[in-house]
């Protein structure tokens, strides 16, 4: 799988390379200057990280850049959304319906702050405290999608793994409840005992836009993938209706889900 790169953290962990070699400046002494380990340095050079505006400054005055590498800090910002997923998320806020399928995670869409902090600062490798910040701001911004004057169809399985993690505690299966209780939302609980094998090659989601096209996402911890093509959506909505099928109803799901909150 590639490694997917911001085009300016590119440049300009580029440009802070050549500017400390030129000045035969070492990453360990760049990392000392910027609080930074030089493993930091080096993905930060490679595009891998953010250049942070600490070591922006300190190389500038390192390399006695006289404010180029400083002036960076106005354009290398923290995407919202990792790379691999930014495509998915623009085809997300143009979407009418949404029927997405989890295996070991909240849906983003039904996460709740506290535990979309804890995923997200527990990235790997780690992420610096203002990206983690842009990133949880940004999970819940795409929850508007729940309550659009012009309702959205959407519909959440969820394996019941994703619901034993120790992250998920009473307030993010109160969140589960509530969001299930709008008339435009379905939340069902695929159950250990009722799973199938279909359920356990991975999440998925399916999505319809305003125009009436037709995509399935799928999500990885390196790549993902977007498709629109028809044998692959077809796929994936085939492989979605035989998991539907063994889930609980939303009835039974907001039971399940009750249940396991008086356990806690």
């Amino acid at each position: 799988m590639s490694v997917q790169y911001n085009p300016t953290w590119r440049y300009s962990g580029n440009q802070l390379k050549r500017w400390r070699m030129k000045a035969n400046v070492t990453r360990e002494e760049l990392g000392a200057a910027s609080n930074y380990a030089p493993d930091t340095i080096k993905a930060m050079e490679q595009g891998v990280r953010m250049p942070t505006p600490r070591v922006l400054d300190a190389a500038d005055e390192l390399c006695r850049a006289d404010g180029i590498l400083s002036a960076a800090k106005d354009y290398v910002k923290a995407e919202k959304f990792p790379a691999r997923a930014q495509d998915f998320m623009e085809y997300e806020r143009e979407a009418v319906s949404l029927w997405w399928y989890e295996v070991a995670l909240i849906p983003g869409l039904l996460q709740t702050e506290h535990y979309a902090r804890s995923l997200i600062g527990n990235h790997c490798p780690p992420l610096d405290e203002e990206t983690v910040e842009q990133r949880v701001a940004a999970r819940l911004e795409r929850q508007e999608i729940l309550t659009r004057t012009s309702p959205v169809a959407l519909s959440f399985v969820v394996y019941e793994a994703a619901l034993r993690v120790p992250q998920v505690d009473k307030e993010q299966l109160a969140r589960l409840l509530d969001v299930g209780r709008r008339s435009n939302i379905s939340v069902q609980v695929l159950p250990f005992d009722r799973v199938i094998s279909a359920a356990l090659l991975g999440p998925m989601v399916l999505l319809e836009t305003r125009d009436r096209e037709r995509l399935a996402f799928t999500e990885g911890p390196s790549a993902s993938v977007l498709s629109s093509e028809a044998e692959v959506v077809s796929s994936h909505t085939e492989r979605l209706s035989m998991i539907r099928m063994e889930a609980l109803g939303t009835e039974g799901s907001a039971l399940f889900i009750k249940g396991m909150a008086e356990e806690l």
